[in-house]
């Protein structure tokens, strides 16, 4: 009895903390949108710089998921980890404490390497501690989780910008940090790395991470001279450090998880293109309910909460039906609602009734409920357990590359609309067209993105099911 009953309650423990890790970076990345316009006023920052203030922290997690992936497989996910709960909670602090623009910046380059570390491992240690048979139902109530974040930062955020001001938002993530520590080093033991001892790739990770952020910071900057620059010379890294990655002996990435894997790669691909059209949607609305409709922080983060709730109330749904049915059709169908929303967003107009607003949103949050679990649940499936660090991690960088993706195209579309001048009523209506032209560009890439879920093929075949690594798939 006291083997199943210690595997049992060890296996609950890590699944508590898995879900508790992905509810926190969600509900501090959706809580601090709502509070833009006011840091925005404090630090008198134009609309665009402010979007800096979300994507350096995605930047960074992006930057460093892959390298801390790979470290978590080496040196145990427990340990990588809980250096990055620490991490986070410092950072949070210093953030609730910024002077200025740059140190809040600066500060959430910090919160986004640690949330790299919470986010390479989490998903890995939750997946490693389940059969497959609960796949999906455990990812759904993951994905449950983070939205459930998403759902309650904009509420709560809204309510502590408007009573103590947006540095609460920061430094109330400070005590739940410090609870989640304590559980990790009282619950979760230190477990055996699941691949043999090996020398960490040091070079790589600094190519990848110099490259990912060379890219990143120069489409944000597109169509300047610089951002072409930077753009290319961040694309050529990357295609260095794919060249390093094939001849080394320990890969910071392995590369033979994208080699004759349909799956694995069009289900990234799919997932790219998901984030890639939703993330500056949300940042958009939050900016077009305060500047143009005039909503205080906590009506505009009340509107808000309904993309977030229907996520977190149909995401266990989904997980579930994806273990049930072929999950590349549930995903592929959440992908044409998630299109549908966004090119619904791309007719709206400053008069545009609240209705109009939720319905999409609620349209919105459906779309990627029904998205999210199932095409994990192909992912994770179609690796190895020796790699679900690695495979955790590119799930993460599609999450947050995409995400940075659209935050870039949201702020180029604006620039080029109103450049750095602060968004007032004489220029209310170029606001609204830099924003339905991005929504148009959105549900573009989002029709993209349903194209590349139906190619990848059937995830789940009758019988056991190997990729060419030999690791199992699903067995029905």
């Amino acid at each position: 009895m006291t083997g199943p009953t210690s595997s049992q309650s060890s296996k609950n423990s890590i699944v508590f903390v898995s879900i508790c890790a992905a509810f926190l970076p969600p509900f501090m990345a959706s809580s601090v949108t709502v509070a833009l316009p006011t840091i925005g006023r404090d630090f008198s920052m134009p609309a665009v710089a402010l979007s800096w203030i979300v994507t350096s922290y995605f930047l960074a997690i992006a930057a460093f998921l892959i390298p801390f992936g790979k470290a978590g497989d080496l040196y145990g996910r427990r340990n990588i980890f809980l250096c990055g709960i620490v991490l986070y909670t410092a950072a949070s602090l210093l953030a609730g404490c910024a002077y200025g623009a740059m140190s809040l910046i600066t500060f959430r380059v910090l919160q986004g390497i640690g949330g790299s570390m919470i986010f390479s491992t989490g998903l890995a240690m939750l997946i490693g501690a389940v059969p497959p048979g609960e796949r999906g139902k455990m990812l759904g109530i993951n994905v449950a989780s983070t939205y459930t974040g998403l759902s309650l930062g904009p509420v709560l955020g809204g309510l502590l910008t408007q009573s103590f001001g947006w540095r609460s938002i920061f430094l109330v993530n400070v005590p739940m940090g410090l609870v989640m520590i304590l559980f990790v080093l009282w619950k979760i033991s230190r477990e055996k790395p699941e691949t043999p001892p090996a020398a960490f790739d040091f070079g790589g990770s600094v190519v990848y991470a110099a490259s990912l952020a060379a890219l990143m910071v120069g489409l944000s900057q597109l169509p300047l001279a610089k951002g072409v620059a930077l753009s290319a010379a961040g694309a050529s890294g990357l295609a260095i450090f794919i060249w390093i990655e094939s001849r080394t002996a320990s890969p910071v990435l392995t590369i033979g998880l994208f080699r004759r894997n349909r799956v694995f790669v069009l289900s990234n691909l799919a997932a790219l293109a998901s984030y890639s059209a939703t993330t500056g949607a949300v940042f958009l609305i939050s900016l077009y309910l305060q500047y143009v409709k005039g909503l205080s922080p906590k009506d505009a983060g009340l509107i808000l909460l309904s993309q977030p709730l229907v996520m977190a109330l149909f995401s266990p749904f989904a997980g579930r039906l994806s273990d049930r049915i072929e999950p590349r059709i549930v995903a592929s169908a959440g992908m044409v609602l998630t299109a549908a929303s966004l090119f619904f967003f791309s007719r709206i107009t400053e008069a545009s009734p609240m209705s109009h607003i939720i319905t999409c949103l609620v349209l919105l949050g459906a779309g990627v409920a029904f998205f999210s679990s199932p095409n994990t649940s192909a992912i994770m499936g179609a690796a190895d357990k020796t790699q679900y660090g690695a495979a955790s991690s590119i799930v993460g960088t599609m999450r947050l590359s995409g995400s940075i993706l659209s935050m870039c195209i949201a702020a180029m579309i604006l620039s080029s609309y109103i450049g750095n001048a602060p968004v007032t009523p004489a220029i209310h209506h170029l606001f609204i067209a830099g924003v339905k032209d991005s929504f148009f560009v959105f549900a573009a890439l989002c029709t993209l993105g349903v194209f590349s879920s139906l190619s990848r093929g059937r995830v789940r075949e009758k019988g056991p099911t190997r990729t060419q690594a030999g690791q199992e798939i699903l067995i029905d």
